[in-house]
């Protein structure tokens, strides 16, 4: 059994709407939808984010372990072997490298001989700095001295270090001092063990906020649109020891326990004046707004889309009707023409004033058909926007009464009472003739065709505060209120069962509204369902458009 088809071209264009824009555009938003929810439930802005924190902050790592390296291995180059003049030539060093403040070195042979910078000396807070320094590695390395060297020949060869870091009671307070432990050449046959600490001023004040600054330099050089800020803290204190520039305090995102030079402290990042969570919930609510600006617009596309192509539909079915319709209009003025003028010619006329009626019926129908003709071909110029007007000063009383006249044998012909009222004082006016004619017989006939029960027409022309008005009157139908505004569009009929069973081409009204406003007039329309109608064309006497010859669609 074959599937049933549509019932109708608009079931059609809905399917077919549907299939291949409704479905896909609803499936991209409801996708587009479930994977905003995706990353709001799982979080997948601050876990992206996350991955880029830890890789900044394994970079700023190497980077702080590779410049204290650096310095440390520039000291160790020129440190001496355990002797007499050891501790002058410490001293030379610790002149020529201010960012170390003390230098040691353990002979089991002779012992550690402990040196520190000259300006630590001038203060009690640097000498108790110095005194637990020197006691604290004197005893350190005399008791695990054969384990120590055993190691550090061990890492030597694996290309190691033993780095150092603690906090050392300076006066009052305790600061943060690092550095490194290596071998050098001994007075005996053992090697002795030296090693370096870095300034704690040097390291707090200097060292760290310079590095952390350069890490993120080096990261806006790469491109990096999101501006961070890095802290170090120590790894059991959440209080900053150092911080790059843009550090507003708060809880960090994303932190990293240093190993290398500065095994005791960790680095923290995060983004200034906001949070991860802030940032996502922000992108989710911008996302999720897009894609609600993207589904109104698809939905007014599509909703645009329809009314068009049902516009377009209703205008071609509107068409074929008007094809249907002029056909009727046609053949009955040519079959009157046809019906009389083969009477003639078998000559069953006996008296001469029946041929004179037989001929001006067929006068009359052919001016008829000749006017339903020129409304196509105005329609058709008016479409093409060539349509053009011959404006020539015109007795509009003699106009309105000639062209009634000419249509008096169909009125009569139809039953219809018929009232023409035409002031004296209507002045003469700048028309086109033939096109205001065309407009009265299109008035006229629409009376015609929708009265059924009350058959009158009146024709009115007078003159009324600076205008001349020509109105006609029925007692037909009647158009309801709702539709009055539509009925001067091309095509459109009203939806009245007796208009649609009356032929017609659906143009007489909007080529009447095209002449009226070419003249620079108004036509207006005052009915009520079954009361009748009445048309009302207004001319301005001093027209300011009446000196063109052309006007267009």
């Amino acid at each position: 059994m074959k599937p049933k088809r549509p019932r109708n071209e608009r079931t059609r264009l809905m399917l077919t709407l549907e299939l291949a824009v409704v479905l896909p555009a609803a499936a991209l938003v409801i996708l587009s939808a479930l994977h905003l929810k995706s990353i709001e439930r799982d979080r997948g802005v601050q876990a992206a984010f996350q991955r880029d924190f830890t890789q900044v902050l394994a970079i700023s790592e190497k980077q702080i372990n590779q410049k204290a390296y650096e310095l440390i291995d520039d000291v160790r180059d020129q440190f001496p072997a355990s002797g007499p003049a050891c501790a002058e030539t410490m001293d030379r060093i610790l002149a020529t490298h201010p960012y170390v403040s003390h230098l040691f070195v353990y002979d089991p042979a002779s012992g550690i001989v402990f040196r520190s910078q000259p300006g630590l000396s001038n203060s009690s807070a640097s000498r108790s700095e110095h005194e637990y320094l020197s006691s604290m590695f004197s005893g350190w390395i005399q008791t695990e001295y054969g384990d120590m060297a055993k190691s550090l020949e061990e890492l030597d060869k694996k290309g190691r270090r033993y780095p150092f870091s603690d906090w050392v009671p300076r006066g009052e307070r305790h600061v943060y001092i690092a550095g490194q432990f290596f071998l050098t050449s001994g007075a005996g046959e053992k090697k002795a063990i030296a090693g370096m600490v870095f300034d704690a001023d040097y390291l707090h004040d200097q060292f760290f906020p310079e590095m952390l600054n350069a890490v993120l330099s080096h990261q806006e050089e790469k491109g990096e649109k999101n501006r961070v800020a890095i802290m170090l803290r120590p790894k059991y204190d959440y209080t900053p020891l150092a911080t790059s520039s843009g550090w507003d305090g708060g809880n960090p995102e994303v932190e990293r326990n240093l190993e290398g030079a500065f095994q005791t402290l960790t680095l923290a990042i995060k983004l200034p004046g906001t949070t991860l969570a802030a940032m996502e919930q922000r992108f989710v609510r911008t996302s999720f707004l897009i894609l609600g600006v993207i589904s109104l617009l698809l939905t007014g596309g599509l909703i645009l889309t329809h009314r068009n192509i049902s516009r377009e539909m209703a205008l071609a079915r509107l068409k074929s009707d008007f094809v249907s319709n002029v056909s009727h209009e046609l053949r009955t003025p040519l079959s009157l023409i046809r019906l009389y003028a083969e009477t003639l010619e078998m000559g069953r006329l006996k008296s001469e004033e029946k041929y004179q009626e037989y001929y001006c019926i067929i006068r009359k129908e052919s001016e008829r058909l000749t006017a339903l003709i020129n409304n196509i071909l105005d329609f058709s110029r008016i479409e093409a926007g060539r349509k053009e007007y011959d404006f020539r000063e015109t007795d509009m009383r003699e106009l309105v009464h000639n062209t009634l006249d000419s249509y008096r044998f169909q009125i009569e012909q139809n039953g219809f009472a018929f009232e023409e009222k035409i002031a004296d004082d209507v002045p003469p006016l700048r028309v086109d003739r033939e096109a205001m004619a065309r407009s009265l017989l299109n008035l006229v006939n629409n009376a015609l065709k929708y009265s059924q029960d009350q058959k009158f027409i009146g024709v009115n022309l007078f003159r009324y505060n600076g205008s001349v008005k020509l109105e006609v009157v029925d007692h037909g139908i009647g158009i309801p209120n709702e539709e009055q505004h539509k009925i001067f569009e091309k095509f459109y009929r009203v939806g009245d069962p007796l208009v649609h069973n009356t032929k017609g081409s659906g143009l007489g009204l909007s080529l009447v509204r095209h002449i009226v406003q070419a003249h620079g007039g108004e036509v207006a329309v005052d009915s009520s369902p079954g009361r009748g109608s009445k048309f009302t064309i207004t001319l301005p006497l001093n027209p300011k458009v009446n000196g063109h010859k052309v006007a267009t669609a």
